[in-house]
């Protein structure tokens, strides 16, 4: 048994890695489909409490065909679902050499944030699904589903058929889609129909658009607030009123986002500030709390902009 080695390299650096090699068809997996227990992953062996660094261990070279997930510390709460947002402590080593590629601090400053979606791993992301915060779980990460396709990592130190083996905590896990009771919205503002995922359609009214901010809660949630120094994780759509045009939707490129109010336009982070987790609002906001006369994109000048929003966590 060979206790891994302690070579580290940043975090940003790994998380970069993480998201720039992932590969396509991650978020549409499942429980069915996640990675499960096998011979691999049972020989991770690891000490410590929940949120403190653990000690790792592992025969070198580790290899496996497939990437595998054990847990070692059972969490609790709803398993994890493709799309979802959390945040984790992770780290990770060469499967062939045992060095470490990467080591969170554990010291409470900093978890990472992890997308189970396409933008990510897919090595990670079937490691990850359906399992539950507070869970610690080792993976691994089998070199077609690492970065194997990408002829290995140099950075990383990592080669084409290098298993990855990572131990995450999994710190906190937001919420997959709006869960507040509905509410009735007044009437002028755009209406909002979801499919059976929680994914809005959103009809924009015949007519002049409103001068003002005006806004609506279509569902009340009963989580912490929003406030301005708030990062805020969420899912949001955005159509142009004028054209009836989608400008945005992180429902569509298959991850929530984070912000921070004060960052964003002014008319939705004033739609955002003092909302609770769980809520989902619609927002019409005029030119002058958007881009103005600016052209952003493909929002043109002058634009009237819709936004429906679900706040899924603040931290």
């Amino acid at each position: 048994m060979r206790k891994a080695s302690a070579l580290i390299v940043t975090a940003g650096l790994v998380m970069t890695a993480l998201t720039a090699c992932a590969g396509p068809g991650t978020a549409g997996t499942s429980c069915e489909t996640a990675a499960t227990s096998g011979a691999a992953s049972a020989l991770v062996s690891t000490s410590g409490d929940f949120g403190s660094a653990p000690d790792v261990s592992f025969p070198t070279p580790l290899k496996s065909s497939t990437t595998q997930r054990t847990q070692i510390i059972e969490g609790s709460g709803e398993k994890l679902e493709a799309g979802q947002m959390i945040s984790a402590l992770m780290t990770m080593y060469n499967g062939t050499t045992g060095a470490a590629i990467q080591q969170a601090p554990f010291d409470g400053s900093v978890a990472f944030p992890i997308a189970l979606a396409d933008t990510t791993l897919p090595g990670i992301v079937a490691g990850l699904l359906c399992a539950r915060e507070g869970e610690r779980i080792a993976v691994v990460i089998s070199p077609d589903d690492g970065f194997g396709p990408a002829g290995g990592s140099e950075q990383l130190q990592l080669g084409a058929t290098d298993a990855v083996v990572v131990v995450v905590d999994i710190v906190k896990a937001y919420l997959p889609r709006a869960d507040g009771a509905n509410q009735i919205v007044a009437n002028g503002l755009p209406a909002v129909v979801l499919d059976e995922n929680g994914v809005p359609g959103i009809v924009v009214p015949n007519g002049d658009a409103p001068t003002t901010l005006e806004m609506g809660v279509l569902k009340q949630g009963a989580g912490d607030k929003v406030k301005e120094g708030s990062t805020v994780t969420v899912n949001l759509a955005g159509v142009l009123w004028k054209e009836k045009t989608s400008f945005v939707s992180t429902w569509t490129n298959g991850s929530p986002v984070q912000m921070v109010p004060n960052a964003v336009i002014p008319g939705l982070a004033t739609a955002l500030i003092g909302q609770t987790v769980g809520s989902q609002i619609v927002a019409v906001i005029p030119p002058d709390q958007a881009y103005g006369d600016t052209v952003d994109a493909t929002i043109p000048a002058g634009s009237t902009l819709v936004f429906v929003v679900d706040i899924l966590g603040v931290d």
